[in-house]
């Protein structure tokens, strides 16, 4: 990612704390999550990605040390909001938990939401938003898991019928309601959902467990073999933003 860009997605002014919201009417607002409950490279890698789609999308980091503050307000004027990858569930959740019925209450009226392994994590319940039609849990503990560890590694996948391999690390599956209205995109080898996409109250959303946003260099930091999986969360991005 260039500079350049980086610099136009942290919306940066010298000397301002709170940037102006763009316009309604505008192109459409995507607020991507950046502060404790994620990690570096993280929330850079779904900004990316959300840039890269043919959504013309105006895309700004959002958290409580950026120019764009998670409050409701801000929520309302976004078509979507991201929760990317970061470290483990409880201490996120409870770094996340003042804004946790401003997220909910967004979705729930109409929002959209996508959530990256902790941010799938996060869609779930206790602890959680609450949002899902199920819940979810670690893929790793999953009888016939095809992954035993929280190491950085790959993993296999079956993505609307074609097979791929993804960047993960720990990532949930999903684990849904009997009769629960929800279309899942992947399965893991063993069966386990690792994407689907649901609604909650009159919003959408969806989720992942491994890592489709991850950039090349995630894959060399971690000496594994380059996979290419950018069309993967952009899928699951259409699948929540286009109508």
């Amino acid at each position: 990612m260039s500079p350049r860009f980086l610099d136009a997605l942290r919306g940066r002014t010298s000397g301002a704390r709170s940037a102006p919201l763009p316009d309604p009417g505008r192109r459409p607002l995507a607020l991507v999550y950046r502060g404790p409950a994620s990690l570096p490279g993280c929330p850079e890698a779904v900004a990316e990605l959300l840039a890269a789609g043919p959504w013309d999308l105006d895309v700004r980091y959002t958290g409580p040390r950026e120019e764009v503050p998670l409050t409701a307000e801000a929520l309302s004027r976004a078509l979507v909001y991201a929760q990317p990858g970061g470290g483990s569930l409880d201490p996120a959740y409870r770094r996340l938990r003042r804004e946790a019925e401003v997220i909910r209450g967004y979705v729930h009226g109409g929002g959209r939401y996508l959530g990256f392994c902790l941010g799938g994590y996060l869609a779930g319940f206790d602890p959680g938003l609450g949002m899902l039609p199920g819940d979810t849990d670690q893929y790793i503990t999953t009888p016939g898991a095809t992954v035993d560890h929280e190491k950085d590694t790959v993993v296999d996948v079956v993505w609307r019928g074609q097979p791929r391999t993804v960047f993960f690390q720990d990532g949930p599956h999903f684990i849904l309601d009997a009769g629960a209205d929800a279309k899942v995109l992947a399965t893991y080898p063993n069966g386990t959902v690792a994407a689907l996409v649901t609604s909650f109250g009159t919003g959408r959303l969806g989720v992942v467990g491994p890592h489709p946003e991850a950039t090349d260099e995630w894959f060399t930091d971690a000496r594994l073999p380059v996979q290419r999986t950018r069309d993967l969360g952009l899928d699951l991005a259409a699948a929540v933003l286009d109508d």
